[in-house]
């Protein structure tokens, strides 16, 4: 059997999963159930709106209790890089050689990437090309868009907790 692939998280995501898994087991469960106990006494269900769709966030509730604890499960936290080194959890400032501009990522595993908020994953070929390089190391990266050049300016350890 293939071993299952580990989810790298940041020490901030895990806790960020722990909370929200938190929450929904103990605040939203209660509610939703006071929604359908609520639901349920106004009678008939069949034609029941709000019963209809309490059941329907009580589903989304639990799948998404599901899915968090099956990537908490096979979680594995990296927070051990050598210092000045880039690797996950580190927030990087690239000097990008094609637009003559500064740009700032934080890499991240792939279960907390989100392009929006500049967290780019580890398995991201910007992401991939950028572990394990230091301060003043010029990269290359090969991506569908065509090829990036960037000139590593700062890596520090990332503080979000």
């Amino acid at each position: 059997m293939a071993e299952e692939k580990k989810n790298l998280l940041t020490r901030a995501g895990l806790n960020k999963l722990e909370s929200e898994l938190h929450n929904l087991k103990v605040n939203k469960r209660q509610e939703i159930a006071e929604k359908i106990k609520e639901a349920r006494e106004q009678g008939d269900l069949s034609e029941n709106a709000e019963y209809d769709a309490a059941k329907d966030e009580q589903r989304e509730i639990e799948e998404r209790i599901v899915a968090i604890e099956a990537l908490l499960k096979n979680a594995e936290v990296v927070d051990d890089a050598e210092e000045g080194t880039i690797n996950i959890g580190c927030k990087v400032k690239l000097f990008d050689k094609e637009f003559d501009e500064e740009v700032e990522y934080m890499i991240v595993g792939s279960t907390e990437a989100n392009s929006l908020q500049g967290k780019i994953s580890n398995e991201s070929p910007v992401g991939m090309a950028l572990l394990h390089h230091k301060v003043g190391d010029e990269v290359t990266v090969e991506t569908q868009a065509g090829v990036l050049e960037y000139k590593v300016l700062s890596v520090e350890r990332s503080n979000e907790e």
